[in-house]
């Protein structure tokens, strides 16, 4: 079932973001990159928030991120930034690191059975979400990038079933 929902993942194209993980991963700490993130994160929305963070503060936190050793190192260093929340953070890790982290926001913990109203995502939350998602994407034997596709679509077909 997870596979299917994973394959069956409609958002919009996800590789401009993607591209932008890597190129952070290989030591472009170019803002450009964190906007391509952001914008698919979030639709742009708050971009305004972004551009408060200098070029250098910008730099310093992805360079940071990327090299850091520990999930709580990285999502914290990037949470630093104006206008970045532990949701946007885990989708920059995401698209840097897709092997090692997933994206946290309301779709996927709805999809595991937590209310809106009880969404409170912080830090701590995300890196016990995050050690979920990594034991059952093994359990399941599919990426973790696939188990956050298979989460993601659930909760949107649920959402499409809502509205009829």
């Amino acid at each position: 079932m997870a596979v299917k929902l994973a394959e069956a993942y409609e958002y919009d194209d996800d590789e401009p973001a993607l591209r932008a993980g890597k190129a952070i991963a290989k030591g472009n700490f170019s803002p450009a990159h964190l906007k391509a993130i952001f914008e698919w994160k979030t639709g742009n929305r708050g971009k305004g928030r972004i551009d408060r963070n200098s070029d250098s503060e910008i730099g310093d936190a992805l360079k940071l991120a990327a090299s850091a050793k520990e999930p709580r190192s990285a999502i914290s260093v990037l949470i630093g930034l104006h206008g970045i929340q532990v949701p946007v953070a885990s989708a920059i890790m995401t698209a840097i690191k897709p092997d090692t982290y997933t994206i946290i926001d309301f779709r996927a913990l709805e999809a595991l059975g937590i209310r809106r109203e009880d969404q409170v995502i912080d830090l701590n939350r995300y890196l016990k979400y995050l050690s979920f998602c990594i034991k059952q994407s093994a359990e399941w034997k599919m990426s973790l990038r696939d188990f956050d596709r298979a989460l993601w679509q659930w909760s949107k077909n649920r959402s499409k079933k809502a509205k009829k």
